[in-house]
């Protein structure tokens, strides 16, 4: 008998050596190793977990698992982790003896046996399987260090409501990091390692898994887990005690953690596109997932945004009850002066319908809202002298005053900066339109920004240069890819830059000249750290002098004091403008306080059709023609009230005097040094008593004069005459032939802020 206990107990060791020698530790399954990445609003609050393939997992070092966690979690499952070789041989004999006999399975009772099972092996109940748990958990026990174990376990478990691993938990069950666990919650946690669909007081499926069952279950549980940690000297028995005696740590309601409907879908697409095009993470690496990404966009901002988008939508755009409120789109974006912080943006009524986003580029013009940029211009670069050498035409160069007069009538003959008639490549003449066909007079440039008049803008373009302007349009932050090819109406704004890119530049002149690019990522971090910081990448560089950028702000705070932009008041100093294209196909409002810069868009464009067209809205929402004095300005108020709600109004900084009063081709024919007195110090609201809508303004041709309008109070003799205009004209085509329109077969173009895929253009 002796012999025979020692034959077979050869055999036994035998078989067990074979074994260790024959099974091999495998590679990790991938679904072990799959990660989501988890996005984050500014105040660091989650937003979405997204990416990453279908588990929701996000992998964190020991060192970002708190002892409280860690504690339970080894009281629970297996008091002598960190003595035992990693496997209990009774408790997989059990197991295999159970299963043969066709009885309920059992999971491996060690940490490490678990971690086996959940990192490298499937998840049938087979003897099969059984034993090769054994010999990998021996071979795993005797190769890795304790803690890598206990991390990969913590990191791989199945906590419920789809959340792999205690940060994913942590999030799920208390929407906050695991490191910030309490030692109460990391006690309920580890109870549902015992089976979650049971312990989940939300409830589970089964008619066992009631809400009222499995509270009890998980408060009993939980209750046992803290004296059991206590009996294990892994708590003292006070301080288990005290925590059995606070109130049991209720979970909140499940929220779909994959949720990209809404904006959040827009916003995830702008995020993910930032860090492919500013970091060293590929397209690649961020879709495998494993990151946490902190994002720039203020949640209340984004909601602000969105309800006011809904109300004007609500109120106004019927597309049940007129065929022409189909397809109509809004876009916007709010960024933070200096910093270019994207605050918010609005990018279509749901990402998970309408797939483009129009905050970034959609190939929309934007108008006269592009005017500043010429005055910009003129005011750095000023106009060049008639009588200078052609080759040399920088080389004389007057600075311009708002103060300056131009010649604001319907179809002025546009000529070159010399004095002479301006002919396209056929030898054409052309003749620009104002909204209307209105005469406007000689007036001064801020007046002729107040109402948006045309002439006096891209004839000061051909006297700057459109070189000159577009080189003000660059250093403000525009992009160079969403800047149209250069013709005399490239000053009226046929360019498309996205509504995040002219919030951007407009926010330059809330900075009083200083500019800093849009972003939407503060920092993203994977399992080892921080792989990417804004803060070593935040260049803020001068654009303008500070006076030339305030000078802007005073003539656009003017247009919605008195001007085209009196439905943006909003109770706090604010500048704007307002632009609308050829053929009312798009409209739009972007203005800032000192605080804030935003800009709304509108366009109609059928973004289902195979061939897409840019549509004019005449007749939108009941109206005549849309401006952007009428929705998108009424969006932008309603939108910056909101989000400037309980911050105090701020004044913007003085603008003084600046360049010379000179008078355009046609206005005056010789500069004239300006003696007037510089402009007030801008108000600290706006005007009680504004200007009537520009729309029912007269018209005519008033007599010309060097005076200011009557309702501009701030001009201090400006050089207009007062006679109102009408809501602001767009670019009439390109001299000599149709514009340079980005409207397309498709309205893409070039990519969006952060990158994308870009579209054709053709002309219209």
């Amino acid at each position: 008998m002796t012999g025979t206990f020692l034959f077979f107990f050869a055999v036994l060791l035998g078989a067990v050596g074979i074994g260790l020698w024959l099974v091999q530790v495998p590679s990790a399954q991938a679904a072990s190793q799959t990660q989501k990445n988890v996005y984050y609003w500014a105040d660091g609050k989650q937003m979405v977990v997204s990416g990453g393939g279908d588990l929701n997992r996000q992998i964190v070092p020991l060192s970002k698992i708190p002892k409280s966690m860690q504690n339970a979690v080894i009281s629970a499952e297996n008091a002598s982790f960190y003595d035992d070789s990693g496997v209990d041989p009774m408790g997989i004999a059990r197991a295999v003896v159970n299963m043969a006999k066709g009885g309920a399975t059992q999971s491996g009772s060690t940490i490490t046996q678990q971690y086996v099972k959940n990192t490298y092996l499937d998840q049938s109940q087979t003897v099969t399987r059984k034993v090769k748990e054994l010999f990998i958990s021996v071979k795993v026990g005797l190769d890795m260090d304790k803690d890598e174990i206990l991390a990969g376990y913590l990191n791989t478990a199945y906590y419920g409501r789809g959340a792999y691993g205690c940060q994913a938990a942590a999030r799920a069950y208390y929407d906050r990091d695991c490191e910030d666990l309490t030692p109460s919650q990391s006690a309920f946690l580890a109870s549902t390692l015992n089976g979650p669909n049971l312990y989940d007081p939300n409830g589970g499926y089964g008619a066992a898994a009631t809400k009222e069952a499995n509270t009890q279950r998980a408060k009993d549980r939980w209750e046992w887990i803290l004296r059991r940690e206590a009996a294990v000297s892994r708590m003292s028995k006070t301080e288990s005690q005290q925590w059995i005696t606070k109130q049991f740590p209720m979970p909140r309601d499940p929220k779909v953690a994959t949720n990209k409907q809404g904006q959040i879908g827009y916003l995830t697409d702008l995020a993910d596109n930032y860090i492919v095009a500013n970091t060293g993470i590929s397209k690649s690496k961020l879709d495998k997932g494993g990151y946490q990404i902190h994002t720039t966009f203020d949640r209340s901002k984004v909601d602000e945004l969105t309800k006011s988008v809904g109300k004007v939508y609500k109120a106004n755009i019927k597309p049940k009850e007129r065929e022409v409120d189909k397809h109509v789109q809004f876009g916007g974006a709010s960024v933070e002066p200096k910093t270019g912080k994207i605050l918010a943006i609005y990018g279509g009524k749901d990402a998970l319908e309408h797939y483009r986003n129009n905050a970034d580029y959609t190939g929309v013009q934007v108008g006269s809202t592009f005017k500043p940029f010429v005055l910009a211009a003129a005011m750095t670069d000023g106009v060049r002298d008639p009588k200078g050498p052609r080759e040399q035409p920088d080389s004389e160069r007057t600075l311009v005053s708002p103060k300056s007069v131009y010649n604001g009538d319907n179809k002025v003959t546009l000529r070159d900066y010399d004095g002479t008639v301006w002919h396209d490549k056929d030898g054409k003449e052309w003749h620009q339109s104002n909204d209307g066909d209105e005469d406007k007079g000689k007036i001064s440039l801020r007046t002729a920004m107040q109402f948006s008049v045309n002439t006096p803008f891209i004839q000061l373009g051909m006297d700057v240069g459109t070189d000159k302007v577009r080189g003000a349009a660059l250093a403000a932050g525009l992009s160079k890819e969403q800047l149209a090819s250069i013709t005399p109406t490239f000053s009226l704004g046929t360019s498309a830059p996205s509504a995040i890119r002219l919030a951007g530049a407009y926010a330059t002149f809330a900075a009083s000249g200083q500019q800093a690019d849009p972003y939407s990522v503060e920092r993203v971090e994977d399992k080892a750290g921080t792989v990417y910081d804004h803060k070593e990448e935040a260049k803020v560089k001068r654009a303008f002098d500070s006076n030339v950028a305030n000078n802007v702000t005073d003539v656009l705070e003017n247009v919605v004091q008195r001007g085209t932009g009196t439905s943006a008041q909003i109770g706090r100093p604010a500048a704007g403008k307002t632009g609308t294209t050829d053929e009312n196909k798009s409209a739009w409002f972007s203005g800032y306080t000192p605080q804030l810069s935003t800009a709304i868009g509108m366009w109609r464009v059928n973004d289902q059709a195979k061939s897409q067209k840019f549509l004019s809205m005449r007749g939108v929402g009941g109206q005549e023609s849309i401006h952007g004095a009428s929705f998108p300005a009424q969006i932008w108020a309603d939108y910056m009230r909101g989000a400037l709600r309980g911050k105090p109004a701020k004044a913007f900084p003085v603008a003084t005097p600046i360049g010379q009063k000179i008078f355009g081709e046609d206005a005056s024919p010789s500069p004239t040094p300006t003696t007037e007195k510089p402009t007030e110090t801008p108000s600290e609201s706006p005007s009680e008593s504004p200007s009537e809508s520009p729309s029912e303004s007269p018209s005519g041709s008033p007599t010309p004069t060097d005076t200011c309008d009557p309702l501009d109070l701030k001009c201090n003799d400006n050089g207009g005459n007062g006679n109102g205009g009408n809501q602001n004209g767009g670019a009439n085509g390109g001299p000599g032939g149709p514009s340079t329109s980005p409207t397309t077969d498709d309205p893409g173009g070039p990519g969006g802020i952060f990158g994308g895929p870009s579209g054709t253009r053709r002309k219209e």
